[in-house]
C-alpha cells in the first residue's frame, strides 16, 4: 500500500503558515505603531545601556527575514510527508522556539519604546527572552504531536526466511517494553548542569528569565538521549518524549536478526542515526542488536541486551500474520 501524500498538514500549518504569519506580524506591528516611536529605536544593548539603533521599519523586515529564513527554514521539514518522522518533530521544535523568541522579544522591544522621551534609557526587556522562548516551544512541541507519518507502507509478500530464528511461542512476555539510551543518573547530571548555567545566567542578568530558557534546552536534548522500544502483537515501536520515532506493523517485515554494533564505528555516533538511505539506528550501546527489514527497503537497528529474544519474536509473529 502506498501513501501518496507529499504534505502533512500539522506541518504545513506549524512549519510553514505560523512562521510566515509572525514575520508578519513583526512588519504589521511595527507599521501600526510607527507614529509612536522615534525615527532610531534600539535594537542592541551592551549590558543594559543600547548601543545599537536603527529604522523601525529596516529592523522589522530585517527580523521578519531572519524569521523565515532560520526560523521557517529550520521548522518547513515538518511539512514534508515522507521525511523521518522524528527529525521533522525535532527541527519542528527548534524552528518555533525561534520563531517565537524573536517575535516576542520584537513586539517587547517596540511596545517598550512607544511614546519615549530618550531611547538612551531604554532597558532591554530581558522577560521577553524566557516568554518567548517557552512560547516558541509550547507551539513547537503542540505541532510536532499533531504531525503523522506519511511515509512509504508496504505489506510483505511471504514470512521472514526459515533461516531466521523464531520464539517457540511468543505471546505471554507480550509486550516488549525496553528503555533505550541514557540512565536516569546521566539525564540527573544533564539536568543538574543546566540547572546550574540556568541559575548562574539568572545571577548575572538579575532576572529570571534565564529559568525560562531552561526547559526547551532540558527537553529537547533528553528527546534525543531517551527512548522507548515496544513489540507487541501489533509491531514494533520505538518512541521518545512520548510521540512515535519509528512505527512499523508486522505485516511489514521481512525478517529480524541479531548483530553486533558499535554506534560510533557502524553508524558514526551515538543515539539515532541514519546511514544512507532508509537505513536508520537507535544506537545506544556497545553490544546486540536487533536489525529488522522491511518491505518498503528500509532497516532499522537497535541496541538492545533483549535482541535476541526481539528477533525470534518478531520472526514468528511475523510469520503467523
Amino acid at each position: 500500500m502506498r501513501t501518496h501524500r507529499t504534505f502533512d498538514p500539522a506541518g504545513v500549518v506549524f512549519g510553514v503558515a505560523l512562521p510566515i504569519a509572525a514575520a508578519a506580524l513583526t512588519v504589521v506591528s511595527t507599521a501600526v505603531w510607527r507614529s509612536r516611536l522615534p525615527d532610531q529605536i534600539a535594537t542592541h544593548w551592551s549590558g543594559t545601556e543600547p548601543d545599537g539603533f536603527m529604522n523601525p521599519s529596516t529592523s522589522s523586515w530585517a527580523l521578519a527575514i531572519v524569521i523565515v529564513i532560520v526560523g521557517g527554514g529550520c521548522s518547513a521539514i515538518a511539512a514534508l510527508a515522507h521525511a523521518l518522522l522524528i527529525m521533522r518533530r525535532i527541527m519542528l521544535m527548534i524552528g518555533s522556539t525561534v520563531v517565537g523568541l524573536i517575535t516576542v522579544l520584537h513586539l517587547a522591544i517596540i511596545g517598550k519604546q512607544l511614546d519615549v522621551e530618550s531611547i538612551t534609557q531604554v532597558e532591554i526587556p530581558g522577560w521577553a527572552l524566557g516568554v518567548g522562548t517557552v512560547v516558541g516551544f509550547s507551539v513547537g512541541l503542540l505541532g510536532a504531536s499533531l504531525l503523522r507519518d506519511y511515509r512509504e507502507r508496504v505489506d510483505a509478500d511471504s514470512p521472514p526466511p526459515a533461516s531466521l530464528p523464531r520464539a517457540a511461542g511468543p505471546g505471554e512476555e507480550l509486550p516488549i517494553i525496553e528503555p533505550l539510551g541514557a540512565g536516569r543518573v546521566a539525564i540527573t547530571i544533564l539536568f543538574a548542569i543546566l540547572a546550574a548555567a540556568a541559575g548562574l545566567a539568572c545571577w548575572l542578568a538579575e532576572s529570571w528569565w534565564p529559568v525560562a530558557i531552561f526547559l526547551p534546552l532540558s527537553v529537547l536534548p533528553v528527546s534525543l538521549m531517551r527512548y522507548e522500544l515496544v513489540v507487541d502483537r501489533k509491531g514494533i515501536h520505538v518512541s521518545s518524549l512520548g510521540m512515535a520515532a519509528f512505527d512499523y506493523g508486522l505485516n511489514e517485515i521481512t525478517g529480524a536478526s541479531v548483530r553486533e554494533v558499535d554506534p560510533f564505528s557502524d553508524f558514526g555516533g551515538w543515539g539515532l542515526r541514519v546511514k544512507g538511505r532508509g537505513n536508520f539506528a537507535v544506537a545506544t550501546a556497545k553490544g546486540p542488536a536487533v536489525f529488522v527489514t522491511f518491505a518498503n527497503g528500509q532497516r532499522l537497528t537497535i541496541t538492545t541486551e533483549r535482541a535476541e529474544q526481539i528477533a525470534c519474536t518478531l520472526n514468528t509473529l511475523s510469520s503467523q500474520r
